[in-house]
């Protein structure tokens, strides 16, 4: 009988030592790519630009409406 315990013991010991080393090498998940651009940034950053573009056309035409005195410079 002591040899059905010895032996008992030692699978038990076999299947914890292995549930253990297989935890202790596991690997986490890759983190999930980085979003890709779906058009939205792109239209924002052109409309800046449109917006800025308008700015920089009233700056420069309205002083022209206001008077004929003023020089850009």
């Amino acid at each position: 009988m002591a040899s059905r315990s010895y032996v008992t013991g030692f699978a038990l010991f076999t299947f914890v030592f292995a549930v253990i080393s297989s935890l202790a090498s596991a690997q986490s998940l890759a983190p999930a790519p980085a979003p890709t651009s779906d058009g939205t940034s792109i239209d924002q950053g052109i409309a800046y630009l449109l917006m800025v573009v308008a700015l920089v056309l009233t700056y420069l035409i309205h002083p022209l409406d206001a008077s004929s005195s003023y020089s850009f410079f």
